[in-house]
């Protein structure tokens, strides 16, 4: 499963590249019209889009949930129950349901009684901690026994299903798949019965595998507590400052009832959108998902996040230590990807830290080599609600991060002051409408984007008007933003410096 963790990592890896494709000659107008929708009764909406090149399609459930719902004392509930969301259902991954559902029972009493006396602390029996713990354990080798593993996966793969997979968000949770377009069917019966009779089972050894994920791909990567910090640093209200797998005491925390309490909460038909792109007439998907996505219950849509993280009155300032290489992050406030200033923010970021063209990679990396790579990354840690701007880069050996960021500071400052050549803008433009274009250049990256957009504008079509988005960008746009976001106030700056011994 797609992780947010690894996939910054990966970013983070590859923002000092640079990628400049053609773009390529879509023609929008007709692609919007190869795009139908319905909506069923329970409220949730089908997009669908033909595309007759080959026979397959390539499938999107897209949830309108991710950390930033995660009730507090369970942060990184999302990402656990996308966990949980392979585990089968009453049919699927079983030998025997009823003898399974008394298992779980037993395992979920059991840990109730565990969780309460472990929070007792210095006060707890530790005699019965001991018994409680071998009670447990017991407990899920018992439940264990009845469990068919990776059934669902099996099914869909042995029907020629490819890329199955799911990533948590903080503003969203998709599961995706390609398969053969005659087995549609197939996937609408599976994927709906997922939504609509699970049974989250081996809820307790998956919790361990969350705490493990957090552990290597969080704890134990400096440069991911870093930036895990200048996150939560930058952010005092918004829970975009927290990571979406949780803190460590919460994932332990975890009980199957709060899986359930959650996923009844915000997994009801219209929190939900399934788009399907491939060799499939829509006529046809939604007569199945009539069928199959009919039976989900019709529950009331959660409510949008109503935190709004305050203006920031002045720099923040976050340090940590670690025998690792040093890094360094300026994080500025940013408005959310929906904002009139966006189009003109990737464009501000693109010049100051994208690829080998840009103003921190030219000064910081190759004239003053005091960097291995410096680049910019917006819309960290999401991009539906503000979010921030990260400037990040690595020190070369016997540099200091400070160096770094009064260099990377310089820059911005350049950005702020001088008006962008035309044919800078044009190029930049151009790289956006490639990069763009390139989101969509499979069914499954044309399924992603009309959900997303759907859930995120609240309707597909301004998928197509993006380009016009883009095109508007002029080059006082791009100097307005600057001087707009990247101010002293609106920052925080981190350092990961390299501890001594």
């Amino acid at each position: 499963m797609l992780k947010q963790a690894a996939r910054l990592a990966l970013t983070l890896a590859c923002l000092s590249l640079v990628a400049a494709p053609l773009v390529h000659s879509f023609d929008f107008g007709e692609l919007e019209k190869a795009v139908s929708e319905h909506t069923l009764d329970n409220g949730l909406k089908i997009i669908v889009m033909e595309n007759h090149d080959a026979p397959v399609v390539s499938c999107v459930t897209y949830a309108n949930v991710g950390g930033v719902d995660d009730p507090k004392e369970l942060t990184g509930l999302a990402h656990m129950l996308e966990h949980m969301a392979f585990k089968g259902t009453t049919t699927i991954g079983t030998t025997d349901m009823d003898a399974e559902r008394i298992a779980m029972a037993v395992e979920d009493s059991i840990w109730d009684e565990l969780r309460v006396e472990r929070k007792k602390g210095a006060l707890a029996d530790s005699a019965r901690l001991v018994e409680l713990e071998a009670a447990f354990q017991q407990a899920q080798d018992d439940a264990i026994a009845f469990v068919k593993g990776d059934a669902w996966n099996g099914i869909m793969e042995a029907a020629g299903a490819i890329g199955i997979n799911a990533g948590t968000g903080k503003d969203m949770t998709q599961y995706i798949m390609s398969l053969p377009a005659n087995k549609l069917e197939l996937w609408m019966a599976m994927e709906s019965e997922r939504f609509i009779n699970p049974i989250f089972r081996q809820m307790y050894q998956e919790r361990n595998v969350v705490a493990e994920e957090r552990r290597q791909q969080l704890e134990n990567v400096p440069i991911m507590r870093a930036i895990d910090a200048i996150q939560s640093t930058a952010f005092a209200a918004h829970p975009y400052g927290i990571s979406i797998v949780g803190h460590m005491s919460d994932i332990q925390n975890y009980s199957r009832q709060s899986v359930i309490d959650y996923f009844e909460k915000y997994y009801g038909a219209s929190n939900l959108i399934v788009s399907v792109v491939g060799d499939v007439k829509p006529k046809e998907v939604f007569k199945l998902a009539e069928k199959y996505w009919g039976k989900l219950p019709n529950r009331p849509a959660p409510e949008p996040v109503a935190t709004v993280e305050p203006e920031q009155k002045g720099e923040k300032h976050v340090y940590l230590e670690d025998p690792a290489q040093p890094m360094f992050g300026i994080a500025y406030h940013v408005p959310q990807w929906t904002h009139d200033d966006w189009p003109a923010l990737e464009a501000a970021a693109d010049y100051l830290g994208s690829g080998r063209t840009s103003l921190l990679h030219k000064d910081l990396v190759k004239d003053k080599k005091i960097a291995s790579a410096a680049a910019v990354y917006l819309g960290w840690p999401a991009s539906k609600y503000p979010s921030l701007c990260l400037v990040y880069g690595f020190p070369t050996p016997e540099v200091t991060p400070d160096s770094c960021i009064d260099a990377a500071l310089e820059q911005v400052e350049v950005l702020k002051a001088e008006l962008l050549p035309e044919e800078e803008v044009q190029a930049i433009k151009t790289r956006a409408k490639s990069n763009f274009v390139n989101q969509m250049n499979s069914n499954l990256g044309m399924a992603i984007q009309l959900a997303s957009y759907e859930n995120d504008w609240g309707d597909w079509r301004r998928l197509f008007n993006e380009l016009d988005r883009i095109n508007g960008v002029t080059a006082e746009d791009i100097q307005r933003v600057a001087q707009k976001y990247f101010t002293k106030k609106n920052r925080t700056v981190g350092r990961l410096l390299t501890a001594e011994g």
